[in-house]
């Protein structure tokens, strides 16, 4: 028996998924990016999350402009 997930449950544990933030990081080998400040769809229990394709879209535009820099770490913050 197959049990489906509700939208608003986290597959994971179960919780309460809701609106909220999360900081997204990417290891690109020769530096690391760190977007803080990037909506989210989150888990008021577990704390996983869930970026829509607009915003991971928007994301990877910001990662694919830090790896053209080389820099060492990026952090910056996600306006939308």
């Amino acid at each position: 028996m197959k049990i489906k997930a509700l939208p608003d449950k986290c597959p994971l544990c179960g919780g309460t998924k809701t609106k909220g933030k999360t900081t997204f990081t990417a290891d690109l080998g020769s530096g690391v990016v760190v977007i803080r400040d990037v909506p989210a769809t989150v888990c008021s229990q577990c704390g996983a999350d869930w970026i829509e394709d607009a915003i991971a879209a928007k994301v990877e535009e910001i990662v694919d402009e830090a790896r053209k820099k080389h820099h060492l770490v990026e952090v910056t913050t996600l306006s939308v």
